[in-house]
């Protein structure tokens, strides 16, 4: 049976919630927007069985607390929080690392500043909407969500928010028809909705990569996007960013959150990709 242990990293500013499951190279995964680490639970097994693999709450989400009031988030902490984890698991060795949403807005960044660290990048439709040649058209939606929760709540936002990512609320299960323990994991990222839309969905959405940076590390780069995306906005912006690196888009089975909706066939995919090692 694969272990799992529990562990809490200081950071500056936070103190992290993580959890460390199975042997292997480190492989670290980064959840985005208002989840955490608990939604990769369904992938976390099967990846296990070849890697050490790190999931954890961003700080501010869920388990992972800020030492004081909430503060507009920053996407350098955000990037040095994902190195702190990979120092503190893997020692000084680089890790392989997959991040989804604001999660791959963090992976790409980490890369940028601390390429030598990162073995390979899997960077799953990041929001990084500045890249698109209608940027000023996606940066207004992701300003009229954060509007929309200022004057009508974190909830109404978020069905806006949903809608432009491509999450049909009909296609998911009904919270009381989930079993208690998804349920509880349902309930806890749901709480974080209203750090995430004061104090995260801007800078996030703001972000602008490196692009000159990024086609320099280019070989250990995998854009990715889900094959039920392509006219969303984060998958467009990968697309543009593989573009300018190169590389085709990968694409994974789903939408913006397969690993939940087809977790075998997309940690099947996400192993393959890692065993390919593109940096030999």
């Amino acid at each position: 049976m694969t272990t799992k242990t529990v562990n809490k990293l200081a950071v500056p500013g936070a103190t992290l919630h993580y959890e460390v499951t199975g042997s292997g190279p480190v492989l670290l995964l980064i959840a985005g927007g208002l989840t955490d680490g608990g939604v990769f639970d369904l992938v976390v097994g099967q990846l296990a069985a070849d890697y050490t693999v790190v999931t954890y709450d961003p700080r501010g989400n869920s388990r992972s607390p800020y030492d004081g009031r909430p503060a507009d988030e920053r996407v350098d902490w955000s990037a040095e929080d994902a190195l702190a984890l990979i120092d503190a698991v893997g020692g000084g060795e680089a890790a392989y690392v997959f991040g989804s949403s604001s999660g791959a807005v963090t992976g790409l960044e980490l890369i940028t500043r601390h390429p030598d660290r990162v073995r390979m990048l899997i960077a799953h439709e990041p929001p990084a909407v500045g890249v698109l040649p209608d940027a000023a058209t996606a940066h207004a939606f992701f300003e009229d969500v954060h509007a929309t929760y200022a004057e009508d709540g974190a909830m109404v936002a978020l069905r806006l928010f949903a809608g432009g990512l491509g999450l049909d609320e009909d296609d998911r299960p009904a919270l009381e028809d989930l079993r208690p323990e998804y349920r509880q994991a349902v309930e806890r990222m749901l709480a974080n909705a209203d750090n995430f839309f004061a104090h995260k969905l801007l800078p996030f959405t703001r972000y602008r990569p490196d692009l000159g940076a990024l086609r320099e590390v280019a070989a250990k780069i995998v854009p990715a996007a889900g094959a039920d995306s392509a006219e969303h906005l984060p998958a467009r912006a990968i697309a543009v960013i593989a573009d300018e690196i190169g590389w085709p888009v990968v694409t994974f089975p789903g939408g913006h959150t397969g690993y939940a909706t087809h977790p075998v066939a997309f940690a099947t995919l996400l192993s393959r990709l890692l065993e390919s090692d593109l940096t030999g």
